[in-house]
């Protein structure tokens, strides 16, 4: 029997009405004989809405107490998703992350899955059409309750179609992957197939479709991945391994980072021991750092870098610590930044698209402070007032 694993984000569970048409949507998919593996987020914002409760209360909170409450809003989506479905006749579990046997290793609030016990779905599917597990979330091997970190129910849906080697549908309020964001360019275009690596790249750099772990999980173990609008008729799009063209575009996507945060530090000496001292501390608590410059002078030491907005509070912890030791450290945190990054596999056999790239900005006059590359993406830091613009300017002179 044919086995799949359904995604549904918080757009698509966020009131009853919702739920109860997904789940109309799954019987039918039944009883074409389908058994079905879902895997839903919390309903709407209540994800946001429980920070926001917790921000009234401390700016440091610990983070296995947060991991705890986050978790439950994703286990109210899986409760009355198959509440319903048993309703009208059809045979439903809801599993959070520990039932559903989805190990975890890491911090608590952006742990990595270590383990899947896939056995259990083949015995559970004996029983039950449909297993509904509560995306986001797992345990460790001290049985504490673990997130994944923002995107996570993303993950939670392609690890276990890995593990269980079947596709997986992702529905969200999109209908599909564009050049870029419809919101900002509404001339974008709709691709009916992405490669693995562009979407990696696309997601990483703020596109905000799909989280970049989840793409990684599917090219690794070659699950193929349709992303789609939520009961809608409209074509979507498949993320899946590189397909041979007879000719790439150089550029297939425009990406905008506004959820970046801007750090510069200063020191009056070249200090490394206290650059390394800062690594370390970023390693211990997982924080990625990209666009990374240096200076060194005769006036001291400046190290500039972006990072997600998420872990500011981190950051913040960091630098405290640091300045225990080095008094003198100044540092500055700023938000009026954002990144805007253009992607395409084609950029590897192709010259000129940073130059282009390049001269777009100039003519417009939008003064940029950071760059850097990889094989398939440029990216660019530019004021938060002018970044919509750059993608737009660079839509069109790339006709996506």
């Amino acid at each position: 029997m044919r086995r799949t694993v359904l995604k549904f984000g918080g757009s698509s569970v966020s009131n009853i009405e919702k739920i109860k048409d997904i789940a109309i949507y799954l019987k039918n998919r039944v009883e074409e004989g389908e058994q079905l593996v879902v895997v839903v987020s919390a309903m709407g914002k209540t994800t946001d809405e429980l920070l926001k409760q917790v921000n009234s209360i401390t700016k440091t909170p610990n983070e296995q107490d947060l991991a705890v409450l986050l978790t439950t809003g994703e286990q109210q989506t899986i409760s009355y998703l198959s509440i319903i479905l048993n309703d009208i006749g059809v045979r439903s579990k809801p599993l959070t992350g520990y039932q559903a046997g989805i190990e975890t290793v890491g911090h608590h609030l952006k742990s990595k899955i270590s383990k899947i016990n896939s056995k259990l779905f083949d015995q559970l599917f004996n029983t039950y059409n449909v297993l509904i597990v509560a995306g986001f979330q797992g345990f460790n091997t001290d049985n504490e309750i673990t997130t994944l970190g923002r995107g996570g129910s993303d993950t939670t849906a392609v690890a276990l179609a890995a593990a269980q080697q079947c596709p997986c549908e992702i529905y969200t309020d999109v209908d599909g992957v564009y050049s870029t964001d419809p919101r900002i360019y509404p001339q974008a275009k709709r691709h009916q197939v992405v490669s693995y690596e562009e979407m990696m790249e696309m997601s990483a750099l703020g596109s905000g479709v799909l989280v970049s772990r989840s793409i990684e999980i599917a090219k690794n173990y070659n699950i193929p991945i349709y992303l789609g609008k939520t009961l809608s008729e409209e074509k979507g799009t498949w993320i899946m391994s590189t397909i041979e063209m007879i000719e790439k575009k150089a550029v297939t996507g425009v990406a905008i980072d506004k959820d970046m945060i801007h750090v510069t530090l200063n020191y009056p000496e070249n200090n490394t021991q206290l650059l390394d001292q800062l690594f370390m501390y970023l390693e211990k608590e997982e924080i990625n750092v990209d666009m990374i410059s240096q200076i060194t002078s005769n006036e001291g030491l400046q190290l500039s870098f972006t990072m997600k907005d998420t872990e500011e509070y981190q950051i913040q912890k960091i630098f405290g610590q640091l300045k225990e030791y080095y008094p003198a450290l100044y540092f500055k945190i700023e938000n009026r930044f954002t990144k805007v990054s253009v992607i395409g596999s084609g950029m590897r056999d192709m010259t000129g698209v940073a130059s282009k790239v390049f001269r777009t900005l100039i003519e417009a006059n939008l003064p940029f402070y950071q760059v850097t590359t990889s094989e398939i993406s440029i990216s660019y830091v530019v004021d938060l007032e002018n970044g919509e613009k750059a993608v737009q300017l660079l839509c069109e002179r790339f006709d996506l």
